[in-house]
């Protein structure tokens, strides 16, 4: 027989559940793959405008995805263009964080921050001060950074001098950033720089963000830590030291796979999750950061991956609410390892379709968004469309047509 739950936890958990939203990623409605190349899809968006419709279709079918993170050269590559605020409000959504692009071009070849050339090192730290004008034009709080900087092979580079040209760097971007606004340090162990990378955990991240001043903190990406990494301890200490700024989530199998969050060890999310639910019952306030998707959908089709992972963070994110906060203290008061541990699995295996069933019902989305949404035709419509507009501009059309 199912534990009853204290009095009460389930409104608290309804309640919370309304107010919780997460931020969809503009590149995962487009074609996507791997370092081998595309897989393309016949309903994938060609363009900004087709991103901003999809994640309209999100955000009405969950309800809880709000804002559109933007990623600098792939949505702006001709500047950035006013109409696009107005666009992303017509499909009932916002333009969310600013990802500025440091990787791509051919000059970062031997890193953007870290370059040994100061020429491109101040190219760097232009690009990310034009993005924070740009996130002044589309009122978004934060500025997400994601660098691939890094050396290959044994004595490349100068790992301590790499340290403080990017230390300058970051210092330089935080001093542009308006109040209110939040530069984001993401991290990676590896890839593209396979020897040292300089962004290589969560702590290097700590040590830049320390350096700038109050308004940067550490972006966790799910898949960005070495195999067995605790990654909710990593949260916890985050929280702890006040410098989580926000996650970027996604699940993983071998290496930073960016696959729909929960897909392969739901468990691990769940376990952040209790982190995160634990500081906010704690301290009796929602967690002020950015809860950002960022995820590769390389073959499974974009709004239904979107939506899937939308509904698995929020379900876990209910089956973290629903942890009995007085019981697991009193069982861990008592070194009562099992009961502890129970506390958590049974929340885990709870059924909470009951909760979110009544947050769907507040928030006026369908009971069940992915079903609902599969049976709008609103893939296979905008997958003619878009084949159109493919062959009108000459591109690579997907599916049959590739």
């Amino acid at each position: 027989m199912a534990k009853r739950l204290p009095s009460g936890v389930e409104q608290r958990a309804i309640a919370r559940l309304v107010r919780f939203q997460v931020e969809v990623p503009s590149w995962g409605y487009a074609d996507t793959g791997t370092r081998f190349g595309k897989w393309l899809q016949d309903a994938a968006a060609v363009d900004l405008a087709d991103k901003l419709a999809d994640a309209g279709v999100t955000h009405r079918f969950t309800g809880i995805t709000p804002t559109v993170a933007v990623h600098v050269l792939w949505d702006f590559p001709d500047g950035f263009d006013p109409a696009v605020v107005r666009l992303a409000k017509k499909h009932g959504v916002r333009i969310g964080s600013i990802n500025p692009n440091l990787f791509q071009e051919q000059c970062y070849k031997h890193g953007s921050v870290t370059n040994r050339d100061p020429a491109i090192r101040e190219r760097s730290v232009r690009h990310v001060l034009d993005c924070i004008e740009l996130s002044k034009k589309t009122r978004s709080r934060y500025i997400s950074m994601w660098l691939g900087d890094g050396t290959n092979y044994p004595g490349q580079g100068d790992i301590r001098q790499r340290k403080h040209w990017a230390t300058q760097c970051y210092r330089r971007m935080h001093a542009a950033l308006p109040h209110g606004k939040v530069l984001l340090i993401e991290y990676k162990p590896f890839e593209p720089a396979t020897y040292a990378t300089d962004f290589f955990d969560w702590g290097s991240s700590y040590v830049f963000a320390k350096a700038c001043g109050p308004r940067a903190k550490v972006l966790v990406d799910i898949g960005h830590h070495l195999p067995g990494c605790n990654v909710e301890q990593v949260v916890a200490w985050l929280l702890d030291e006040k410098m989580l700024g926000g996650f970027h989530f996604n699940d993983r199998k071998y290496a930073d796979d960016d696959l729909t969050t929960g897909s392969i060890d739901p468990y691990q999310t769940f376990r952040i999750f209790n982190e995160l639910v634990a500081y906010e019952w704690q301290t009796g306030r929602d967690l002020d950061i950015a809860w950002m998707i960022d995820q590769s959908h390389a073959v499974k089709p974009k709004i239904e991956a979107m939506i899937q992972t939308a509904c698995m963070i929020q379900a876990l994110m209910a089956k973290a609410l629903l942890v009995d906060r007085k019981a697991l203290a009193a069982a861990q008061a008592r070194e009562d390892t099992v009961a502890a541990e129970e506390c958590l699995r049974s929340a885990f295996f709870a059924d909470v379709a009951p909760v979110l069933a009544a947050v769907r019902k507040k928030l006026g989305v369908p009971a069940d968004p992915l079903a609902a949404y599969r049976a709008s035709g609103y893939e296979a419509a905008v997958a003619k469309e878009r084949r159109a507009k493919r062959e009108a501009l000459g591109l690579t059309a997907g599916g049959s047509y590739a």
